[in-house]
């Protein structure tokens, strides 16, 4: 028997106290974002359910739901609609991604403005749309040219928007130098403490790059950013980037901690040399291109992950009050489709399935009934759950003085 409360208290027990009240407000707020927030907890409800089912190994970015799907400006500076948070990322059977998915359109349904029947022809949309990429073999990826809809109106907007533009909503300006807004919605303050910590780390890690100036720090914030993820140690950085005060650039420092699905997994996992390592490679093996400065990278002996900060508002809007059902639908195809590309491209990589093994999964006809039953089940007890927390949460019991 689990105790939802006093799980997600001790999950969480080592968070930093500012974000993490931040995070339990919000995971008051709807079942939605209480999935989000509380991957350990659902793979702890359904891990037994999984190991009953018998799928290919492969790479799985772990907290695969609804907006872990977004847009990003790859190194090659071109924008691409793809998966983008591997925090969970791990070797597992491939349906321990897709019921986290399914899971996330049942629960989200509210969201979507859909009703109920909707939301379970979605998920047999994704399914097919998924089996569909997986038969053919062959991986695809999403860019602006070879977008539609929702998602191509997206990448046009992240095309069109100028660095200057980012930086100014980021932003303001102290004389004639650039400060990071500290909103108190995407950013903190730091401490001196940190301010000298993360400024010692961007100066030894500028030695080994080709332009050291490009790194120069000019300010540093605590990162207010996803909701599974508060509380962990994260950073903006403004660095000096190609010159001030338009080519300054952003980057975005993360600790990287344990995958949640670990615990529940009986799949042996690789010796990774750090949480940091895992989550790169994995996700340069998945995504289509990878984001730019992308890299692990050790501050004070933990494990952070360094990449360009990416804007949060870069997803699609898949709100009822805004999208149609059609539009809906059309982007959950996509999603299907990003997904089985993702397996494929990383196919064959230290013990994961190979493509020829994975078309002959997906040629089968019986294994989507069980995940679709599955889905829904999960998304009953989600709800539910999130009715056990929010009882606990307005009676006091996430407040100040228990952190």
């Amino acid at each position: 028997m689990i105790d939802v409360c006093s799980t997600i208290h001790s999950f969480n027990k080592t968070r930093e106290p500012e974000r993490l009240l931040m995070k339990y407000r919000n995971m008051r707020t709807s079942s939605f974002i209480f999935l989000r927030a509380t991957c350990h907890l659902f793979y702890e409800r359904v891990a037994a359910d999984l190991h009953a089912l018998s799928m290919p190994l492969t790479w799985c970015m772990g907290d695969m739901h609804l907006e872990n799907f977004g847009s990003y400006k790859g190194d090659n500076r071109l924008a691409y609609f793809d998966l983008n948070d591997f925090d969970e990322a791990v070797l597992a059977p491939t349906c321990w991604d897709l019921i986290r998915f399914l899971t996330s359109i049942l629960v989200g349904a509210k969201s979507l403005g859909i009703n109920s029947a909707d939301a379970k022809d979605l998920t047999k949309e994704f399914l097919f749309s998924y089996q569909t990429v997986l038969v053919s073999g062959k991986s695809r990826w999403v860019e602006r040219e070879t977008s539609t809809g929702l998602i191509r109106n997206l990448l046009t907007a992240v095309k069109l928007r100028q660095r200057s533009d980012f930086l100014d909503h980021r932003t303001v300006f102290k004389g004639d130098q650039r400060r990071i807004r500290i909103d108190g919605k995407k950013a903190l303050a730091v401490t001196s403490k940190q301010r000298e910590m993360v400024a010692s780390f961007l100066k030894e890690f500028a030695q080994n790059q080709p332009d050291k100036k490009f790194f120069k720090p000019i300010d540093i914030a605590r990162r207010i950013a996803g909701n599974g993820s508060l509380g962990v140690e994260r950073y903006i950085i403004l660095v000096q980037g190609k010159g001030s005060p338009n080519q300054n650039y952003l980057l975005d420092l993360k600790e990287a901690v344990p995958s949640s699905l670990a615990p529940y997994l009986n799949t042996p996992q690789l010796p990774w040399q750090s949480e940091a390592h895992r989550v790169v490679t994995i996700q340069k093996r998945m995504q289509a291109v990878s984001m730019a400065f992308l890299q692990p990278v050790t501050m004070k002996d933990k494990p952070f992950i360094l990449r360009a900060l990416q804007p949060s508002e870069d997803r699609v809007t898949l709100d009822g009050s805004v999208s149609t059902l059609e539009e809906v639908r059309k982007v959950i195809q996509v999603m299907g489709e990003i997904v089985a590309s993702a397996q494929l491209r990383s196919s064959g990589r230290q013990g994961s399935a190979n493509a020829d093994e994975l078309i002959e999964f997906a040629q089968g006809k019986e294994w989507m009934k069980p995940l679709l039953k599955l889905s829904q089940k999960c998304a009953k007890q989600v709800n539910e759950d999130w009715k056990t927390y929010s009882k606990a949460y307005d009676a006091g019991y996430f407040s100040t003085d228990r952190l």
